[in-house]
């Protein structure tokens, strides 16, 4: 009879009889610890009892169930776990309740493994399914939720693990046809098998009463306990320890000797699960009884240079974990302590000269080797280079530039320099740069603005080098402009001297000089090569246009031409004048002007000539001894002067035109030193002065009138230079005021010939042998005409 679950029913008590002597055997099948799902018989066996009639079941105490078979069947399950008893009964009595039997229900198996889950590579590993005392069971094992075949043990047993057998585990039993659960599962952990390593300090190669520290290095987590062995082979045998240092990885050897040689290692076992790790390699302990001794070097050898530094090396057949000691002049005290086998030594003065020494130390106390023998440095000071620059620190663009490296030394003659350029820059491209080169000489082919800066040199011989040069500033300038002054003056009477002077602005040195005259080469320009050519006598047919031209350098480097100087001389009768109308420098253009040559004793055989631009040519419109510009345009501004056929000149004057609405009337003639200099502002419309005019000298503002007109009582030399004027209708260009200084007695002459003038040409016809000295010195001074114009 079967039930899937026994309701426990609490009866009443049966009445006595003659069965109560009588005692029930219960027994369980198929066993007293089964699994959830399993059938369950209890079977009360009653011997002797006669006929029964039921049977009643208690659990835990409680009856239940009255069933009229011997046994009573059910399906496991965790809640039926518990104590049963069982009686036989009939209607007029019933017998004792049986012994209890305990049955235990459980849900699944129980897995256990055993030393750990948590094992090195090499290591056993037993995993048991525990069903209790129950037999008949087969057994299946599952790793990583797939099924193993083959093995149906209770227990599990891997020997010498892998990192493969690293997994989650599980079992389950099978009897008959069912099965149970699958157990809790176990995680086992497969890790490489730690090996230690041994470290020594200082060395593997120690000294006899060193300090030895042994560190057994196990990179490994947990509580381990060190062992040390000493052998003096390869072989692993660990049935001996040498030494154990317990949960200290380190060994210690206060003083070694040569007892203490030999080749060491060392395992960790851990404390709580005595796993043990690999043995570690072997390191050999060397002990050596010499105590060793450096040898100091420098380099470089020989003399050492001021400003230089000398490298000291303390060598040793040592490693590098050596402190090395200096000393300098005396073995005591120590000057420094280095963690290198190398010191540089800066080299100031002669005084760093001197005996040097070292030693080597290392641990805690310090060991120490012997000393070094001495070792000797010897300075001298270092020479200075000096830079030269050809053909001169103020250059041009495109010029070839030659910088020179110098450098006396008394050492070595023998000895090659190299030599290291420095420039400072005045732009980003050359800012700071360095160029080493084994010639004295940096050339630079064709300069440009970039090559601008300040350069220094310095010598090098290996690793010493000579003091750096102090700097030379190359300043390079866009072109190179030639230009021209005359001394003392550029009009003079014929048989006097006049020099010509050509020089270029900012640079005066290495220049060779050419000469022009109305632009053709004179044939004899060498005789200017030093940048001034001489006349001396000046005849009548040195009149003409000068420019000059520098050059210099291989290749030649050749300046822009000056701008031009006429040279104009005079016979010793200068009775010519060149009359304006009207009568002033400044001229608008699209308006007429007319230019006469007039002779106080004969006007025939006179003509005006101009000098404009570049080209000397005579006036287009010439009747007789007049010329006539009906339309004057800018390109009639230039020099003119009036030439007789024999190809004398005379008077040249400045006149320039104009585009612009407004121009200055000024005097074409020098003003003399005293007299009044009075100068107006015209504008085109009008022809008249304007009634407002700013005027200005040399560039500056130096008044504001409103009446267009500017006066200079008492011109001096201090007045001359290039004036100019400006309205609110315009500016003007500027014009060249020139003042002729004279002495006291030559201006009242001069004054009374002014006047004479004015009242008639023809009185001064009469007086003019009377002054014919003066005139002669007035005449030199009234030609120094505006002969250059600036225009804006």
């Amino acid at each position: 009879m079967g039930s899937s679950a026994l309701p426990l029913i609490l009866l009443m008590s049966l009445v006595h009889s003659g069965l109560s002597q009588v005692k029930p055997v219960l027994t369980v099948m198929p066993d007293q610890r089964v699994f959830s799902g399993e059938t369950v018989t209890l079977i009360c066996d009653i011997q002797g009892g006669g006929n029964i009639q039921r049977y009643s079941w208690m659990k835990d105490g409680h009856t239940g169930y009255q069933y009229t078979t011997t046994d009573y069947s059910f399906t496991a399950d965790v809640s039926l776990s518990g104590k049963y008893r069982c009686r036989g009964e009939r209607s007029d009595s019933h017998t004792d309740f049986s012994d209890g039997v305990t049955l235990t229900v459980s849900d699944k198996p129980t897995l256990t493994v055993k030393p750990q889950s948590s094992v090195f590579t090499g290591d056993t590993v037993t995993l048991s399914c525990d069903v209790g005392r129950s037999t008949g069971w087969t057994f299946h094992w599952r790793k990583n939720s797939k099924w193993e075949s083959g093995d149906y043990t209770r227990t599990k047993t891997i020997s010498s693990v892998r990192v493969s057998d690293e997994g989650l585990y599980g079992c389950r039993a099978q009897r008959g046809n069912y099965n149970t659960y699958l157990s809790n599962a176990i995680q086992i952990t497969v890790r490489e098998r730690p090996k230690p390593v041994v470290k020594v300090k200082p060395d593997v190669r120690v000294f006899r009463g060193e300090r030895v520290t042994l560190t057994c290095d196990l990179q490994e987590t947990g509580v381990w306990t060190y062992s040390w062995y000493k052998d003096q082979d390869n072989s692993r045998r660990t049935d001996q320890i040498y030494h154990s240092t317990g949960q200290h990885q380190i060994y210690i050897i206060t003083s070694v000797d040569s007892s203490h040689a030999g080749l060491y290692r060392c395992r960790g076992t851990l404390t709580e699960t005595q796993q043990h790790s690999e043995i570690s390699d072997g390191v050999t302990l060397t002990v050596s009884d010499l105590q060793p001794k450096p040898e100091l070097t420098s380099d470089p050898a020989g003399a050492a240079l001021t400003g230089n530094t000398v490298t000291l090396t303390c060598r040793m057949n040592l490693t590098r974990d050596w402190d090395i000691y200096w000393y300098k002049h005396t073995l005591n005290p120590e000057t420094e302590k280095t963690q290198t086998h190398s010191y540089s030594l800066k080299i100031d003065s002669v005084s760093d000269g001197g005996q040097y020494w070292c030693r080597a130390g290392r641990g805690k106390p310090v060991y120490y080797t012997q000393y070094s023998d001495a070792l000797w440095v010897n300075v001298t000071v270092s020479p200075k280079a000096v830079v030269t620059v050809r053909p001169d620190e103020r250059v041009f663009r495109g010029e070839t530039v030659t910088l020179r490296c110098d450098i006396k030394w008394a050492g070595d003659t023998d000895t090659e320099w190299t030599y290291r350029w420095e420039i400072e820059g005045t732009n980003d491209r050359n800012k700071n740069t360095v160029s080493r080169t084994s010639t004295q000489e940096l050339i630079i082919s064709s300069v440009d603005l970039s090559h601008s800066g300040k350069y220094t040199c310095t010598g090098l011989i290996h690793t010493l080098s000579s003091q750096r040069s102090d700097a030379v500033t190359l300043t390079v300038s866009a072109e190179a402009q030639a230009s021209l002054r005359v001394s003392p003056q550029p009009w003079l009477t014929e048989g006097e001297s006049v020099t010509l002077i050509c020089e270029v602005s900012g640079s005066s040195t290495g220049w060779t000089f050419s000469w022009f005259r109305d632009h053709d080469h004179l044939s004899d320009s060498s005789r200017g090569a030093g940048g001034s050519y001489t006349l001396s006598p000046a005849a009548l047919q040195h009149t003409g246009v000068y420019t000059c031209r520098a050059e210099r350098g291989r290749p030649a480097y050749y300046t822009h031409n000056s701008s031009s100087h006429t040279l104009w001389l005079t016979g010793v009768s200068a009775s010519v004048s060149l009359v304006i109308d009207p009568s002033r420098s400044q001229h608008f253009s699209s308006q007429s002007l007319s230019l006469s040559c007039v002779d106080q004793s004969n006007s025939a055989g006179w003509t005006v000539r101009r000098y404009t631009d570049t080209h000397t040519q005579t006036c287009a419109k010439q009747t007789g001894s007049r010329c006539v510009i009906d339309s004057l345009s800018t390109s009639d501004s230039g020099v003119y002067w009036c030439e007789s056929e024999s190809g004398d000149k005379r008077r040249p004057r400045n006149i320039t035109v104009h585009d612009g609405e407004v121009i200055l009337e000024s005097s074409v003639d020098p003003v003399i030193e005293g007299e009044t200099l009075t100068l107006h502002c015209l504008h085109r419309s009008t022809n008249s002065s304007i009634s407002s005019a700013d005027f200005y000298k040399d560039g500056s503002l130096i008044q504001n009138q409103t009446t267009g007109e500017m006066s200079i009582t008492t011109v001096s030399k201090s007045h001359e230079g290039f004036y100019s004027c400006k309205t609110e209708r315009g500016q003007s260009l500027h014009s060249w005021i020139s003042v002729t200084e004279v002495f006291n007695d030559q201006i009242s002459v001069y004054k009374i010939l002014s006047f004479l003038l004015a009242a008639s040409p023809y009185l001064l016809a009469t007086v003019v042998l009377l002054f014919k000295c003066y005139r002669a010195r007035v005449s030199s001074a009234e030609d120094q005409s505006q002969y250059a114009v600036t225009e804006e």
